[in-house]
């Protein structure tokens, strides 16, 4: 049961979660290329505490709403899932309940491009950011921002305990419109 809004416009609504992260092939993980900062935290639970693959430790945050998670890359990267992992059981009143993701150049014009309400989520949540038109399959930016916009029971501050962005993998030959799926075929794809 979701629904998600694309550009601000639907909402989406995630029930529960997948205890395991199961995540496309065609997918590779793209946060080792950026910069991670938040908008604030506990000290002991910052940014390290949602990259190190723990599903024991968690970011909390420390101050008034919205929650911020600013993912920034170097050059302009393409993006197409976000995953992250809660926990309802174990975070109670610090689990988010609704989710805005922002895209842009950098801070000064981050754009909201989906809103998502999650209800008593444990495990992984998957969160597309392909547009309602097939030929939006990704995002193409610079910065990412998570923003939590609000917790279950009303709580102040937030757990989060694992994040994980993807992209689409690479064509291994550039400027080849297909991709080859066996070595014979890859090694006879170009001319001299």
């Amino acid at each position: 049961m979701a629904t998600e809004s694309s550009e601000g416009e639907e909402e989406t609504k995630l029930m529960g979660g997948n205890p395991q992260l199961v995540v496309d092939g065609d997918l590779r993980e793209m946060a080792k290329m950026a910069a991670w900062s938040v908008s604030s935290c506990k000290p002991g639970n910052g940014v390290s505490s949602l990259r190190d693959d723990n599903y024991e430790t968690y970011w909390q945050s420390d101050g008034a709403q919205p929650h911020l998670v600013n993912i920034q890359f170097q050059k302009k990267v393409k993006l197409q899932l976000v995953a992250l992992y809660v926990d309802f059981n174990l975070d109670e009143s610090y689990t988010p309940s609704k989710i805005s993701i922002r895209a842009g150049d950098g801070f000064h014009n981050l754009k909201e491009i989906k809103t998502v309400e999650l209800v008593k989520p444990t495990g992984w949540v998957h969160i597309s950011l392909s547009g309602n038109d097939p030929r939006e399959a990704f995002v193409n930016t610079f910065m990412l921002q998570i923003g939590i916009l609000s917790n279950h029971l009303n709580g102040r501050d937030t757990h989060v305990r694992q994040i994980k962005v993807y992209g689409p993998r690479p064509n291994p030959i550039p400027h080849q419109p297909f991709q080859f799926t066996s070595s014979e075929f890859i090694t006879y794809s170009t001319v001299r």
